[in-house]
């Protein structure tokens, strides 16, 4: 008998234990996924936010573009918060082969047309709003070197002057680029096709076939020095159209017609120049104006706590971030840590400028190493795999979109920093000073997990992990914003 009661004591003793703790059970997911984080409790398991301190500052890195990445041309004019973008691109394109001639008999061709045909790969900003194109010739006193990767702020540090007009200007709608052409000589969509002048045409099926000028790449360079293609930045241009000189969709068509010697039939025909992806000279120039705008307030090169920061993708800013509590942590089992940063919208502008120049599709935190000069990944969570490259779906940093705050559509970045902090906590490892950034055409200083990291190498973000140039900017909670404050968020159980 004392035995069966000490048995329903127990089992009644642990019916209210089971109890208590299920009403202390406080379920809580993260922005990156639960995995195998148990339940946070607050006995066992605990959560916490450490206070961070951000900072917004100029990004002095100018991006440079390769041959086969997206540029741009436009103009965004109305962007209070991030302020004035023009966009303008410089490329040479010619024959497909070296010694080149017009064919057909010379004394026979009759000269049709000339047209500047550009692959069209999407738009940033507003497609509604027209865009006014100008095309000129480069001056020839001033080429652009086939094997130099110019930077975006080309031609301030490499001199550059425009000749002639080689059009006149055209005004497009965007939205018409998607358009498919269909004639004898095209079959093809994603197109911006603009009309260059009669003399163009005369100058390259006539003049340019009968004296040297299509002996060689060099020679040729010598009659022609490129094109610049230019975007009126008038009010309303609020848009920056992305080109890539790369794709067979791109090129420099004339048209015309001949016969051959001794034949009275003529032939319709038309000759392609194209981009030289390994000879040909290119630099896309993307300059920034933000006198006036609600960045320029917040700005800063001195060490000023914010609850704002701006990041725009490259030529852009970063934000500086110190997490200043993660030095002092207790020792404990890091279940996850994940830094979270949250878009601030603007109530004015959310109709318009806000729904139009949409957040960077992945942003890079990363520390910098001011002895290097250069960014570095974030120890231990950041890892680059040979075959398969960095595990940025894992470690985050692409936008998302939440719910929150009263809006429907607000976007957010979150990392996964929790080995990082697991070895500040553990072994004392050191607390970075770390960048959030845009980055286009970036490289890291990459520096393998613990135990293996006592070597670096440095590692090259392609656009596949970054960005397309000037494409994306967001304002986002600052370290005391009162709504969407950025935070460092440690799930864990003490040991």
């Amino acid at each position: 008998m004392h035995s069966f009661f000490t048995l329903r004591r127990i089992f009644i003793f642990g019916v209210v234990l089971m109890a208590f703790f299920s009403g202390c059970t406080r379920i809580s997911s993260t922005d990156i996924g639960s995995g195998l984080i148990p339940p946070i409790d607050g006995v066992i398991t605990k959560d916490t936010l450490l206070d961070v301190i951000t900072d917004s500052f100029d990004d002095p890195d100018s991006v440079r573009l390769y041959k086969g990445d997206n540029m741009v041309v436009g103009a965004i004019t109305n962007d209070p918060i991030f302020g004035k973008t023009k966009a303008a691109m410089y490329f040479q394109m010619g024959p497909p082969t070296f010694p080149f001639y017009i064919p057909g008999n010379k004394d026979s061709i009759v000269v049709d047309s000339a047209v500047l045909i550009l692959s069209y790969r999407g738009v940033y900003g507003d497609s509604t709003a027209p865009i006014r194109l100008h095309v000129f010739e480069i001056n020839k006193n001033t080429p652009l070197d086939g094997t130099v990767v110019y930077p975006a702020n080309y031609p301030a540090s490499v001199p550059v002057t425009l000749g002639a007009e080689m059009a006149t200007p055209v005004t497009f709608d965007i939205r018409r680029f998607k358009d498919s052409v269909n004639n004898r000589y095209e079959n093809s969509v994603n197109q911006i096709r603009i009309p260059l002048n009669s003399a163009v045409a005369t100058r390259f099926l006539k003049t340019y076939d009968s004296t040297n000028a299509y002996m060689s790449d060099s020679v040729f360079k010598t009659f022609f020095a490129g094109f610049a293609l230019i975007a009126d930045a008038t009010p309303g241009t609020n848009a920056l159209v992305k080109i890539n000189l790369g794709d067979t969709n791109t090129k420099f068509s004339l048209y015309y017609s001949s016969s051959s010697t001794g034949s009275t039939t003529r032939d319709t025909s038309v000759a392609h120049f194209v981009f030289n992806t390994i000879l040909g000279g290119n630099a896309n120039v993307v300059t920034r104006d933000r006198s006036g705008s609600d960045m320029a307030k917040h700005l800063t090169t001195t060490s000023k706590p914010d609850s704002l920061v701006y990041v725009q993708t490259s030529p852009g800013t970063f934000v500086r971030i110190k997490i200043p509590g993660l030095q002092g942590l207790s020792n404990r089992i890091v279940h996850r840590a994940e830094l979270i940063a949250e878009q601030v919208l603007d109530d004015a502008t959310l109709t318009t400028i806000e729904t139009q120049m949409l957040p960077p599709r992945y942003l890079l935190l990363s520390r910098f190493d001011s002895v290097l000069g250069g960014k570095r990944n974030i120890p231990n969570d950041y890892i680059v795999d040979a075959t398969n490259g960095p595990n940025i779906n894992t470690f985050g940093g692409y936008v998302t979109s939440k719910s929150i705050g009263g809006y429907d559509r607000v976007g957010a970045y979150t990392f996964d920093v929790s080995r990082y902090v697991q070895g500040i906590v553990t072994r004392k490892d050191t607390s970075f000073t770390l960048r959030l950034s845009a980055p286009v055409n970036d490289s890291i200083r990459y520096t393998p997990p613990y135990p293996g990291n006592t070597t670096s190498n440095p590692y090259y973000l392609n656009p596949s992990v970054g960005n397309d140039i000037a494409d994306g900017r967001v304002r986002l909670g600052g370290g005391t914003h009162s709504r969407f404050r950025m935070r460092l968020r440690i799930i864990f159980s003490r040991i």
